[in-house]
């Protein structure tokens, strides 16, 4: 992919882009032609605390959000987090402005309940409170406690700080007996206010799998089952589809699965000394500093003020 350099009317660099090796478009010219986004919220939208709470807002993101239900842009944000329910997680950004409907989130525990069901699992072990569980039970999925040595379908980790030995226990035995091994995300780490939070599903995923050798798939980002689920939620093919994130190892690759555009921001966990150690192949088609130069690329398109310089 050819690297370019983007530059307002004055000639001041804005950004870096990379050409779409799936449509053979830049990416400004794609970005225009795109049908609906897909969009990461802790690192992108807002940053929280260390337990998932507090979210402040990042510049440009409450503006980015009422521009694209202005424009009439189908999005859905798309948090890996699981600390709580989509319901709960619209009224507390609506508490710090964004202007959400009811269906606009997306959680893991979302893209599990679909995946389940499509694989006919009816009895789900689920680690983690209700942000995990509640998506679970509003399908008909049966939950069945982690205690002792019950038989289950599934075994699906999520946020739950409280993990404790007997819950490993537990899981190890539904693995043994049958059980696949599911986690919300494989990620390292999340973006708070300070600094970087361990993510639990990944830790309590790799102590099963230690303790089972089972192999553990992911149902949150950056699979694309995940992504094919936020697609038939918008109603949007894949190629069609924006993805905005801050993780190289999250968005941007979920992004390149499906043929998506990939635009990374620097607003949370990442620089951009960390995208461009990616394969050139698998890098991001945008990289800004924030979601707000995103509304910057849509209103100096329509000025015609846009310049695209290798």
């Amino acid at each position: 992919m050819e690297l370019l350099m983007v530059a307002d009317a004055k000639g001041e660099k804005m950004f870096d882009a990379l050409a779409n090796p799936y449509s053979g478009k830049f990416p400004l010219q794609r970005l225009q032609e795109i049908q609906g986004f897909v969009i990461d919220v802790d690192g992108t939208l807002v940053l929280g605390n260390r337990n998932n709470h507090g979210f402040h807002p990042l510049p440009g993101a409450i503006e980015l959000i009422r521009f694209l239900g202005g424009r009439r842009l189908p999005f859905v944000l798309f948090t890996n987090g699981t600390a709580r329910t989509p319901e709960q997680y619209i009224a507390a950004l609506r508490t710090v402005g964004f202007d959400l409907q009811d269906n606009s989130i997306l959680t893991p525990a979302s893209c599990a309940a679909d995946l389940f069901l499509r694989r006919g699992y009816r009895r789900v072990m689920a680690l983690g409170g209700d942000g995990l569980k509640l998506p679970l039970q509003e399908v008909g999925l049966e939950l069945v406690p982690p205690k002792g040595r019950a038989q289950v379908d599934a075994v699906l980790a999520g946020w739950h700080p409280e993990f404790t030995m007997c819950e490993l226990e537990a899981a190890c035995h539904a693995i043994w007996d049958g059980a696949k091994m599911f986690s919300v995300s494989q990620t390292r780490f999340f973006a708070t206010a300070d600094g970087r939070g361990i993510a639990p599903s990944r830790a309590m995923s790799a102590m099963i799998k230690d303790m089972t050798g089972c192999r553990v798939m992911t149902v949150g980002k950056p699979s694309l089952h995940a992504l094919r689920h936020a697609g038939r939620r918008l109603e949007v093919k894949l190629k069609d589809l924006a993805i905005v994130g801050d993780d190289p190892e999250m968005e941007v690759p979920m992004a390149h699965s499906g043929g998506s555009l990939a635009i990374a921001v620097n607003s949370g966990l990442a620089t951009i000394e960390a995208f461009m150690h990616l394969p050139e192949k698998r890098r991001p088609h945008l990289h800004l500093d924030g979601v707000d130069e995103v509304l910057k690329l849509y209103a100096n398109s329509e000025k015609g003020a846009m310049d695209l310089t290798v």
